[in-house]
């Protein structure tokens, strides 16, 4: 395809430029409200851990259903509604902060809606892309979208932390906020019509639930992808939920130093972006996918040994590594499921993975608060380090060891 491709497509580039707002905005806040909780609230390393919890807590308790419902109805309307819920509970964090009410119970509020909102647009939006796109584009479509993710990860760090640093968190929020408002004008702004689903014949919706949970265990692949997935998020997710109050109290940062400090760190997923589909046309995507989660993985290990000065390097490195791996990840896992995963059974399936690799985010976060109120927040780091290096070997010692490609009959 030349170059441009899909971007070329009206409705493409508008679906294209929604998520990259939103990501955008969305990675701000991630910054800004523990940031906030921390400064404004004083909150310890668990309360932090569970403000992890509630935003993505959904992807446990609704991730299922979510993607029965994004089979059974038009999915754009969805998104649209998503971004608007999104947008309006955010602003009331500046709104109350400007009033002198707010409090640590209101932030959990807030990102427990959004949390649930985000469940129902990231299931809509990864199930929505092969009804806007051709089959043979999903790789590029997929790619162009992680291409946001990876922007967001660099950008967003550093604008966040120093609006927070020169504008207050609530500013910071505020951003967030109408960025999401800008995401839903976009979407609205999509020509082609969205053919609602076959209502005839419907079933239970636990029937639904079921067909999807079923095709993906019972695929020999997919499966052995879950299963690394969910044990590195679980382990990811311990130290996330623990790395900001670990940089702010133990190695001493400031907000604007975090989110430089992670920008830099974070240009691997914007190379990743650019650079997976050359890797996989050279290697196949069998060998990209298991040497990238166990060079990956070992990244993480690097985490642990941050420390002031020249120290803040092992976390750049860690972070560069690391953010390439999960994007080309991300990459290769997304298209190869779009590709096997039959049209009418997309959004289960995706709900499904999601629900048991996101799922473990929740659970990941209050484990990482807990782990790290009892021995020692850099401790815990250690131990969710060397979680996320030995989920590789799920890959590892599989059969896709032996395969150059990953099979899409």
């Amino acid at each position: 395809m030349a170059t441009g491709g899909l971007l070329r497509q009206h409705d493409f580039r508008h679906l294209w430029a929604a998520d990259v707002i939103s990501k955008l905005g969305a990675g701000i806040s991630h910054l800004a409200i523990p940031l906030l909780a921390l400064s404004a609230l004083d909150a310890s390393v668990f309360e932090l851990s569970l403000l992890r919890v509630g935003q993505m807590l959904a992807f446990l308790v609704l991730g299922l259903q979510v993607g029965a419902w994004c089979d059974r109805l038009r999915v754009r309307p969805l998104l649209i509604a998503a971004d608007i819920g999104r947008g309006v509970a955010l602003m009331s964090i500046p709104l109350a902060a400007v009033l002198g009410i707010l409090t640590l119970w209101q932030l959990y509020a807030v990102v427990l809606v959004t949390g649930t909102l985000t469940v129902l647009f990231d299931i809509g939006h990864q199930s929505y892309l092969p009804r806007l796109v051709a089959r043979e584009d999903l790789v590029e479509g997929n790619t162009k979208l992680q291409v946001n993710v990876s922007v967001a990860a660099i950008a967003a760090p550093t604008l966040g932390g120093y609006l927070v640093q020169l504008c207050t968190a609530p500013f910071a929020i505020l951003v967030d906020g109408l960025s999401y408002l800008w995401s839903a004008a976009w979407l609205r702004t999509i020509r082609a019509t969205e053919r609602a689903p076959d209502r005839a014949g419907r079933r239970p919706m636990r029937h639904d639930i079921a067909d999807g949970f079923r095709f993906l265990v019972g695929h020999p692949i997919l499966r052995i992808i879950a299963a690394q997935s969910a044990t590195a998020v679980l382990c990811q997710s311990m130290l996330t939920a623990i790395v900001l109050d670990f940089l702010t109290r133990d190695v001493g940062l400031s907000p604007g130093a975090i989110g430089l400090l992670a920008s830099v760190g974070l240009t691997g997923a914007l190379l990743s972006a650019f650079t997976t589909r050359p890797l996989v046309a050279r290697f196949g995507s069998a060998r990209t996918l298991w040497s990238t989660a166990l060079i990956g993985g070992a990244a993480f290990l690097l985490f642990p040994l941050t420390s002031p000065g020249w120290g803040l390097g092992y976390y750049a490195i860690a972070t560069f590594v690391s953010s390439f791996g999960i994007v080309c990840l991300n990459i290769i896992v997304v298209s190869f499921q779009q590709a096997v995963c039959p049209r009418h059974l997309m959004g289960r399936v995706n709900a499904t993975m999601k629900f048991l690799v996101w799922g473990a985010i929740p659970i990941g976060s209050l484990l990482g608060g807990v782990l790290a109120t009892w021995i020692g927040t850099r401790d815990a780091m250690w131990f969710a380090a060397a979680g996320v290096f030995l989920a590789a070997f799920w890959l590892v010692l599989s059969p896709l060891r032996g395969m150059r490609d990953l099979p899409t009959t």
